[in-house]
């Protein structure tokens, strides 16, 4: 069976998934079942088969299963979105038809070589440090709970952090593609560790400033923990040195424990992280008040979860009011809700599909021949795992808690738009490192 015909027999389950799951939250809320579900599950099949095409046209050889894993993973999002707020489940819909548009038009303008994006790795870096900090421009940055994330334009607010990271990779990977062999070859010994050159230390030295200006001036702490993790996974492979790594690790533990010191929002962060049941950090801006709702509710939620639409999301309070018992429960705290409904059962499942999406981007780079896109392949899926490891991570306690998106379930228009054009970098250079092992 060929590349393509496997992806299409591939997104039948994700189209599955969507029906199944809108007729849940329907019969749930309404004890009747509706035609909706149907329709809507056939028009996210449309919608893929739809990119199916564009791909079976344009990138023949490209991986057949990483498309339909991410749009597995959309219909989640979509579909527990829905149960938190039709309306917003709307607006995902509508992005998600954008990013669709979005990946079709990377591949059509890259098909012919994506390696032309070398040329223009300057530009690109100097774009993506720009995107970093338009957060902190008065009058257009807004600030969440402490952090500077961002940028409102009018009636528009996007995070430029989420298309910033695939212009520092694309840089990242062009730069170190000319100069992995001079920090290999141009490396010493001191105190039984290898350096690397002084001369090559710019790349190291401009990606950690920028990861403590993110703490500094955005003050987020998983925006720069996956960029700099991000870097490091490209230096790795790129010069074999570990303890290249170790250094980098290094600088970032002595940059954030300056910082720590400095800034009172990351201080409230760390200690949201270490007593989240204290009341005193309960009103305190970056309080522990979400991460302790956040771990009731995935322990609520037991092996097999409360079911569709039937966690307990918001409470009528005094005078009729909601009270949200999970803040923010479409974005930061939507894998919660996710444990609390579907369990560990359904948890586990999520994180796996994860898991074989970043396992079939990491064979991509294997694949490919050339460095440069060996490179890029790595360093988009470094950052793509990295993401889901923080605000994973954050949510079940195990580093503080960011407002970094869950890539294509979380609620948000520039997470699904930048993962769409990640998505399609790996499929370009999937199709080239496939199309040239099999000649």
């Amino acid at each position: 069976m060929s590349a393509r015909n496997r992806e299409l027999l591939a997104l039948i389950p994700a189209s599955l998934l969507v029906t199944g799951g809108f007729t849940a939250v329907f019969i749930e809320r309404h004890n009747v079942l509706s035609n909706g579900s149907l329709t809507y599950g056939l028009v996210f099949l449309g919608l893929c088969l739809a990119a199916h095409v564009l791909l079976r046209f344009t990138l023949p050889d490209a991986d057949p299963y990483l498309f339909p894993l991410f749009a597995v993973l959309a219909c989640v999002g979509l579909v527990m979105i829905y149960r938190i707020d039709e309306t917003l489940a709307r607006q995902q819909a509508q992005w998600f038809v954008i990013g669709l548009g979005l990946f079709a038009g990377t591949i059509v303008l890259l098909r012919d070589d994506y390696r032309v994006l070398e040329r223009y790795r300057y530009t690109i870096a100097a774009a993506g440090l720009v995107l970093l900090l338009l957060p902190r421009v008065p009058g257009i940055g807004s600030q969440v709970n402490g952090a500077y994330l961002g940028v409102r334009l009018g009636s528009l607010t996007f995070q430029p952090a989420e298309f910033a990271k695939i212009a520092i990779i694309i840089f990242l990977a062009s730069y170190l593609r000319d100069t992995r062999q001079l920090l290999v070859i141009g490396a010493r010994r001191f105190a039984g560790i290898t350096f690397p050159p002084l001369k090559y230390l710019g790349p190291l030295l401009v990606v950690w400033g920028a990861a403590m200006a993110m703490l500094f001036l955005i003050q987020d702490i998983g925006s720069s923990l996956m960029f700099f993790g991000g870097f490091l996974a490209l230096l790795y492979v790129a010069t074999n040195r570990l303890s290249f790594v170790t250094i980098g690790l290094g600088m970032f533990a002595a940059g954030s424990w300056a910082l720590y010191q400095m800034r009172p929002t990351i201080q409230n962060r760390v200690d949201a992280w270490l007593h989240p049941f204290n009341t005193p950090l309960y009103d305190r801006v970056g309080g522990s008040y979400q991460l302790a709702q956040s771990l009731f509710a995935q322990a609520d939620g037991g092996i097999f979860g409360q079911g569709f639409g039937q966690g307990l999301i918001q409470v009528s309070g005094q005078g009729g009011h909601m009270v949200q018992l999970l803040p923010a429960a479409q974005t930061d705290l939507i894998y919660a809700v996710i444990t609390n409904e579907l369990g560990l059962v359904g948890a586990v499942g999520v994180i796996c599909t994860y898991l074989l999406a970043v396992e079939r981007g990491f064979k991509i780079a294997t694949l490919a021949k050339d460095s440069f896109s060996k490179l890029l392949a790595t360093g988009l899926t470094a950052v793509f795992a990295l993401q889901v490891f923080v605000i994973v991570g954050g949510v079940t306690k195990v580093i503080p808690l960011t407002g970094v998106t869950l890539p294509f379930i979380s609620y948000g228009g520039s997470s699904i738009l930048a993962n769409f054009v990640l998505l399609a970098l790996l499929l370009l250079v999937s199709d080239r490192a496939r199309r040239e092992v099999r000649s």
